[in-house]
């Protein structure tokens, strides 16, 4: 299993903006084939820092998702969304049993 951990800033003023397209992201991620959770999270503390949780299959279903027209829209998205401090971790391991 990857996981892929992290945070990224947007303006003070700026959630509501993003939502729309921070949402179809979730979805459209959600959907693929090797995602097995897709979230992003506004901290309670710090209302302009949102935190990122993904994890996926394997580092095929990651690719996967790099190649997806749907991160390349979200991505575009960044400087008009006022997106900052972009900053994600990737971790490989095996997934823990509850």
């Amino acid at each position: 299993m990857i996981m892929v951990t992290g945070t990224f800033r947007l303006p003070a003023d700026g959630l509501a903006r993003a939502l729309p397209a921070m949402s179809a992201m979730m979805a459209a991620s959600r959907a693929e084939p090797g995602c097995i959770a897709y979230a992003y999270a506004q901290d309670l503390l710090d209302p302009a820092l949102i935190h990122v949780v993904e994890r996926w299959r394997d580092r095929a279903a990651l690719a996967a998702h790099f190649a997806m027209p749907h991160l390349a829209q979200w991505r575009s998205q960044f400087a008009v969304l006022g997106i900052t401090e972009r900053n994600l971790e990737l971790v490989e391991g095996e997934a823990e049993s509850a």
